[in-house]
């Protein structure tokens, strides 16, 4: 039966199960040590008390006289160890004792013994002399087992002062094992797929290096198929923008020639075709330089919101005018300019996105308003279409590339949110889509993240 050392659900964790393993026997340890030098320290109490019990016991019954022994009382006796001595005659009549309150028959059985008188534990030795006298000697084994316990507590102090003191320092290991495979978790989640690079193998260690070489490995692979992806768009769309652009002067010269009916209904189509493809072709050319390394990306500058979003205005004006959409801004502070910290190139990207995406969505005699706003001292740009809006279980998928909501007659590629979100990212902003409440339409929101 296989052994896991790692339990399902919140125990799953390298630091838990280090604990939960090595505490435990941490604990067993101290114990085993603790009944085991109570034992031996018993032993070795009991062992040099006996001896001395019996050296006692021969020299007073070695005397041809008979000496009182020193009387003791019960705080000396318990507390302290102190001797009980008793002689006995032949007779077994007691001659002298040394606490008279200690009412002990005399045991004829020479040698050691361990009774139990007046609910107290007793160890006796006793001696008979040749003479016909007999000497026993009495020590408290409530002293003795006192003397055991206080010298097994001195041999495993040192062990339970290590204990706590072992216990922190492998939660400091382990927490500092955990911190490092999070810190490679937190590498490989900060990754850029347009900039993808290998893991450090600093300080990683042994037991989880194969792990790591193997996710670069893996990293790896995913770069080469990303820049392998982009240059398939880049240069596809290069190789598509000559033959469109000649199509499309062929298209202008031929419609001179054309006679009117059916046929220029149709070239119409045709043209319109062609537009697209050459939208399409524009836009995947804007995603590769969007994906291009950030060493090569247009550098960072203080541009303004404002500015930035009446030159937008100015370049789409026409967009909204063909398809007779009213399209205007709303500044809460025109005279006061929002500097951002970003690069020009992907600020444009973004406002223009958005824009163009509303007014492509919007029907025609449609509004699209943009609005710039100033909330907590945060500035934030909305734009706001009358359009059809977007199915809220599908506003999480629009921003993803190539997508478009299902049932959609407008003319795109399915790259404008997905190149307007990337350039945001850039700049250190947030786009956000919701529909709105009051009327159908959309509501595209651009923040700082």
């Amino acid at each position: 039966m296989k052994v896991h050392v790692f339990p399902n659900g919140p125990m799953c964790s390298i630091r838990r199960a280090l604990m939960m393993w090595l505490v435990p026997m941490f604990l067993l340890v101290a114990l085993a040590s603790a009944v085991f030098s109570y034992w031996t320290y018993g032993r070795m109490v009991g062992a040099f008390m006996d001896d001395q019990m019996e050296q006692l016991a021969q020299s007073i019954g070695a005397r041809e006289d008979i000496v009182a022994p020193p009387a003791v009382n019960a705080e000396r006796v318990h507390k302290w160890g102190a001797y009980v001595t008793q002689v006995y005659d032949a007779n077994g009549q007691l001659l002298a004792t040394s606490w008279p309150q200690l009412k002990v028959s005399m045991l004829y059985q020479p040698g050691l013994h361990d009774i139990r008188f007046d609910d107290a534990q007793w160890r006796v030795y006793v001696h008979q002399h040749p003479g016909g006298r007999t000497v026993q000697v009495l020590q408290s084994g409530k002293f003795r087992a006192q003397i055991a316990a206080e010298r097994a507590g001195s041999a495993i102090a040192p062990v339970l002062i290590l204990l706590p003191l072992s216990i922190l320092v492998l939660w400091s290991v382990a927490r500092a094992v955990s911190l490092a495979v999070r810190d490679i978790g937190k590498q490989a989640e900060t990754q850029e797929f347009h900039s993808i690079k290998e893991l450090s193998l600093d300080r990683v260690p042994y037991e989880i290096k194969p792990l790591v070489v193997s996710f670069n490995g893996l990293l790896t692979r995913l770069r080469d198929s990303f820049e392998a992806k982009r240059r398939f768009v880049q240069d596809a769309a290069h190789e598509l923008r000559t033959p469109l652009t000649a199509l499309s002067l062929q298209l202008e010269n031929l419609r001179r020639d054309l006679p009117p009916g059916s046929c220029k209904e149709s070239f119409g189509q045709l043209e319109h075709g062609v537009q697209r493809a050459s939208r399409m072709v524009d836009q995947m050319m804007k995603m590769t330089r969007a994906d291009q390394e950030p060493a090569a990306a247009e550098p960072r500058a203080s541009v303004d919101l404002h500015a930035q979003v009446r030159e937008s205005i100015g370049a789409l004006i026409a967009l909204a005018d063909q398809r007779s959409i009213d399209l205007g801004v709303s500044e809460a502070s025109p005279a006061s300019p929002v500097p951002l910290k970003c690069a020009p190139g992907d600020l444009r990207s973004v406002i223009d996105n958005l824009i163009e995406n509303a007014l492509r969505y919007t029907p025609e005699g449609g509004v699209v308003d943009v609005k710039l706003l100033t909330e907590s001292g945060r500035p934030a740009l909305e734009v706001v279409d009358t359009g059809p809006g977007i199915p809220q279980d599908m506003l999480p998928r629009v921003f993803d590339r190539f997508y478009r909501v299902p049932g959609t007659g407008a003319p795109g590629s399915g790259l404008g949110l997905a190149i307007a979100q990337s350039a945001a990212e850039r700049c250190g902003l947030r786009v956000t889509l919701r529909n709105r409440g009051d009327r159908s339409g959309l509501i595209a929101r651009v923040e700082p993240a």
